[in-house]
């Protein structure tokens, strides 16, 4: 089946220059292919497609997300690139945007350039 195989994951864009600038120049992804579909990078062994589409609405919900050895590390590094992080008034989050989950795991919400929900997990 398919257990044994990568996963890809997928994303829209309606902005494939600025979705690049982001994911490779920001985040620090490796681009592998670019063309008039889409863009497509590698992130530590998982691919990740950023597809170029006509028209879409962001979800209002996580997209996308990482598993991180230090959340505050990772988002005050992304804080100096200008990235910054999500505050929501449905829960409780610190001053860099991490929420404390029931079962212990920190979570903090960022968009990309089109609004896309990413997250940060540790």
């Amino acid at each position: 089946m398919i257990t044994q195989n990568k996963l890809k994951a997928f994303i829209p864009t309606l902005k494939p220059e600025k979705a690049k600038a982001f994911y490779k120049d920001l985040l620090g992804l490796k681009l592998i292919s670019e063309d008039k579909y889409g863009l497509e990078f590698d992130s530590n062994g998982t691919r990740l497609r950023i597809n170029i589409v006509p028209e879409f609405k962001p979800h209002s919900f996580t997209v996308l997300g990482w598993d991180v050895d230090s959340i505050k590390s990772t988002i005050q590094s992304l804080n100096k690139k200008g990235i910054i992080f999500e505050k929501y008034d449905f829960i409780e989050q610190d001053e860099l945007g991490i929420w404390t989950a029931p079962g212990g795991t920190k979570v903090a919400w960022f968009k990309d350039p089109d609004e896309n929900i990413l997250s940060l997990s540790e």
